[in-house]
């Protein structure tokens, strides 16, 4: 990270800590991610890292935040005007794959936080994101099904589930093929096929 981090006022010092855990996370496994390696890309010690955060699972807190609120910020403002339940739908999902294939490391750390045994403070965070996701998508649906675009008797609850599992998959073989990037050209395909199985036959 930029060498004048160490000179930044606390509140961009802490927004720089979340961007570089995202680029290291990016980089390896998140579960091997140390203070001290947080720390050195940074250009600082432990201590002055510590004098913002208390430990690393206030860190990894703080990240899973800053994912929450760009990611629904994103969302939302790729659903914003759209009239179409179903055009609203695909506008999130091309939102969402954009915004991973932007930062690599988001899907590993959440991956990680949400197999985690314990329950920390990261995890609960993740797991609001997935709630609050999930409120979206099943009011989306909903309108989808009362316009008569989505097909009456779709089942709300494993239609919003398959969305976001859809994401995962698509996630998933990015991460094994070594180039999220290739979510962007995958993604129109993908969700063609999830809407051939939601939507109205009408």
């Amino acid at each position: 990270m930029q060498s004048h981090s160490k000179h930044l006022p606390a509140e961009e010092r802490r927004a720089v800590t979340v961007e570089t855990v995202i680029e290291l996370a990016a980089e390896q496994n998140p579960s091997v991610i140390t203070t001290a390696a947080i720390a050195k890309r940074m250009g600082l010690t432990q201590g002055a890292l510590f004098r913002h955060f208390p430990n690393k699972d206030a860190i990894l807190k703080a990240v899973m935040e800053w994912v929450a609120e760009r990611l629904l910020s994103r969302v939302d403002k790729a659903v914003e005007g759209v009239s179409s339940p179903l055009a609203a739908l695909e506008a999130m999902f091309m939102a969402h794959v954009a915004f991973v294939s932007e930062h690599p490391g988001i899907p590993r750390l959440l991956f990680g936080e949400l197999q985690r045994a314990e329950v920390s403070p990261a995890k609960r965070m993740a797991q609001t994101l997935i709630q609050r996701y999930g409120e979206r998508l099943h009011k989306l649906i909903e309108e989808g099904k009362a316009q008569g675009e989505l097909d009456a008797a779709l089942n709300v609850e494993a239609a919003a589930g398959l969305f976001i599992g859809t994401i995962q998959g698509l996630v998933m073989q990015s991460l094994l093929a070594g180039d999220l990037k290739r979510m962007r050209d995958d993604a129109p395909g993908i969700f063609a096929i999830y809407c051939r199985g939601i939507r109205s036959a009408a």
